[in-house]
């Protein structure tokens, strides 16, 4: 499995981005998908993620109501439109694609994108 992040960059305060990660297979294949990122020094955090059966989603705390996840199936991509955004939310950002099957658990990742956000 592949997944390849893009449209990364560096925007000012206030400004937006979408982030999209493409899969090499269809999206349902897994039973979620989601953003992770990681800031120099911090752990990896969850940012958003996506069931791929009903499109539930979860956020952090920290982006809800600026972030918005989605997914186009037909696609197998994933989004993540990023508004409003802030320099605390410099980060390398991480495309995951989860799967269990038969009691075994799979985390697929891809090599992340950089956002970089100025003051």
């Amino acid at each position: 499995v592949q997944l390849v992040e893009s449209g990364g960059g560096l925007v000012q305060a206030g400004g937006s981005l979408r982030l999209s990660c493409a899969a090499s297979r269809s999206t349902f294949s897994f039973n979620t998908m989601g953003w992770y990122r990681q800031a120099p020094g911090k752990q990896r955090e969850l940012v958003a993620a996506i069931t791929t059966d009903g499109g539930t989603t979860n956020y952090a705390d920290s982006v809800k109501g600026r972030f918005t996840i989605s997914s186009d199936n037909a696609k197998n991509t994933m989004y993540l439109q990023m508004n409003s955004l802030k320099p605390e939310d410099t980060a390398v950002y991480y495309c995951n694609a989860h799967l269990r099957v038969l009691g075994a658990t799979f985390n697929y990742w891809g090599q992340g994108t950089q956002v970089t956000v100025s003051s």
